[in-house]
Formats: structure tokens, sequence, C-alpha cells
């Protein structure tokens, strides 16, 4: 009789799907979470993007404006516009016209700072993203040391944090994302 219980278990399937989703579902659920986080990772990256995509092209089309006069507005200008691309207050700026007027907003707090004269003159930036050097004026048109022509120029850069909807695993973990561009106004 024992054999026959023992044998009776065995063969018993009831609830054996069960037991399978259960012992599965932790692992799809894991996968689907970083999956997740991934993607809201990239989408994060590609507002970032269009936010300072929409601040150059702004600078493009307002690049009379890039003088001691006019500098000051349009860098606040630009900042205010990276800064509500996607919502209020959801990304860090830096914006600095030609080495002169700019305007830095970090948590929502913006603060203007730099010498709105310099401005007026030609510059040959140089450096990677976020760390342009100005270097001295130049006259504009002049050939600049990497061969480029000097003239007016405006940076943007801009940040912006991730953090994913489950740190535990570190699946994805939290980071500052950035982008950054020159913009060549003359």
């Amino acid at each position: 009789m024992r054999t026959r219980m023992i044998s009776s278990v065995l063969r018993n399937r009831t609830g054996a799907a069960a037991i399978e989703f259960a012992i599965m579902m932790p692992i799809f659920l894991l996968i689907v979470v970083g999956v997740t986080d991934l993607g809201g990772m990239l989408f994060t990256h590609y507002q970032l993007e269009q936010a300072v995509a929409a601040g150059a092209e702004y600078a493009a089309v307002n690049a009379s404006s890039v003088n001691s006069t006019s500098g000051g507005t349009l860098a606040s200008s630009i900042a205010t516009l990276i800064e509500n691309a996607n919502g209020n207050g959801w990304a860090n700026d830096d914006v600095v016209i030609n080495n002169g007027p700019s305007v830095s907003v970090t948590n929502g707090s913006a603060s203007s700072s730099g010498t709105a004269s310099n401005a007026d003159n030609c510059y040959c930036p140089s450096g990677s993203p976020p760390n342009w050097s100005w270097g001295s004026s130049a006259t504009c048109g002049s050939t600049c040391a990497a061969g480029n022509n000097s003239g007016k120029f405006v940076t943007i850069t801009a940040t912006a944090t991730y953090t994913p909807l489950l740190t535990a695993f570190n699946l994805v973990q939290t980071t500052t994302l950035r982008q950054s561009v020159v913009v060549e106004a003359q």
C-alpha cells in the first residue's frame, strides 16, 4: 500500500504549473525590471539630447544676440529652454555666451556670472565636453591653433540624473547623464 501511495504521489501532476511558475517568476520579473530600467535610462538620455539640441538651435537662430548687450538674456533664455524642455526643473545646465555672460541652473535655481564685455570678442574654444577652454581673444576669422577659425561661440552643457526603479540588484545604477555642445554663432 505504501508503494502505491508513493507511486501515486509521484505520478500526480496537479500543481506542477504553479510550482514552475513560482520558480520562474522572480527571474522573469528581474529581467523585465532590468530591461525597463535600461529603457528608462536611454529615454532620459534622449530627452537630455533633445533639450540640448533645442538650446543649440535657439542659439543658432539668435546668433545676433551673442554680444555684450544681449548675451545675458540669450544665456538665460537658453538655460530656461533646456531646464523646462521635459518638465519643470528636470535637468541642470550651464550656458556660456562667448566666454562672457553665463547662466548655471542647479536644481531649479539659476545663477548668472561672467564678464559681459567678453562676448564682443572672438575666441578659439578648445577642449572636450564639459571642460571647454576659451583661451585668449583673437582676431575674428583668424586661424586657430587647431586649424579652425576664431569666432563667437555658445557652449551648452546639461546633466540629468537617472535613478532606476530597482536599485537593490544594481542592474542599472543611478547615473548622471551629460550632453554638451558648442554652437558657432559667427
